[in-house]
């Protein structure tokens, strides 16, 4: 399916499942927008492999972590393309501690960066999309712990769970526009953020899960880039859960005991 000369922006794109997502919707006729937080190196590498499928990269550094201005480097991309089509909110932040020890700082870090930051991102894009009218999508990326809580991570939990009502309220108001937006909630997937590489997903590796392994990145990518095609056009406010069966097991409380 190509599209053209439209653009998607896929905020972390230097590594997991960002650059995947980047790599599938370049392959789909998307000139994609790259951004990094420190791994500067990492997307370069994403800009070269989206150069090499013939599309165009432009990268540049989000920081989500000092808002609201940095945000407006998505502004900044959008200038350079001079329009955006596609949002994939991939950037995010993760800690762990128990609730009773977790500092108000912590909690307000994971929620600066998962939340404020991904209501800023797409508030530019969405503004951005209905001055050009003619629709667009905005794919989410939250977490299997949007919908069932992470043992001891009450904070990213938490806004993981915000950032799903977000994607909810996003989709009703926006759907006058043309702008579909969805959300796409990974259980385990084989990234440097789990201490694995691509590859690593091998049958039998993690047991606790239905599927007994992680997923890979193109598995999640694969959806990210049908939400984002023709295929979607009837399908907004949805979470798409895609965790090897760890919902239907959930065996984290119990494995703590």
């Amino acid at each position: 399916m190509s599209f053209g000369n439209k653009v998607a922006i896929v905020t972390a794109s230097d590594s997991g499942i960002g650059k995947k997502c980047a790599l599938l919707l370049a392959e789909q006729g998307f000139d994609i927008g790259i951004t990094w937080h420190s791994d500067d190196e990492g997307a370069s590498e994403t800009a070269q492999d989206v150069e090499a499928l013939g599309r165009r990269a432009e990268m540049i550094q989000l920081d989500l972590g000092h808002l609201p201005e940095g945000a407006q480097a998505i502004q900044t991309l959008i200038d350079r393309f001079g329009r955006i089509d596609v949002l994939v909110n991939n950037a995010g932040a993760m800690s762990k501690a128990p609730f009773l020890e977790l500092a108000f700082d912590d909690w307000r870090k994971i929620f600066t960066v998962d939340v404020d930051g991904a209501f800023l991102v797409s508030q530019i894009a969405a503004k951005a999309m209905v001055k050009q009218g003619q629709g667009g999508r905005i794919i989410n990326i939250t977490s299997v712990h949007e919908h069932t809580p992470l043992p001891e991570a009450s904070a990213y939990t938490a806004a993981k769970h915000a950032l799903g009502g977000l994607t909810k309220s996003m989709a009703l108001e926006l759907v006058e526009h043309g702008i579909l937006v969805n959300a796409v909630a990974p259980g385990a997937i084989a990234t440097p953020m789990n201490d694995m590489d691509e590859g690593d997903a091998k049958p039998g590796s993690l047991p606790i899960v239905p599927m007994a392994r992680p997923g890979e990145t193109f598995e999640i990518a694969s959806l990210v880039a049908w939400l984002a095609g023709e295929g979607a056009s009837y399908t907004t406010g949805q979470s798409f859960i895609v965790d090897g069966g760890f919902m239907l097991a959930n065996p984290q409380f119990n494995a703590q005991r």
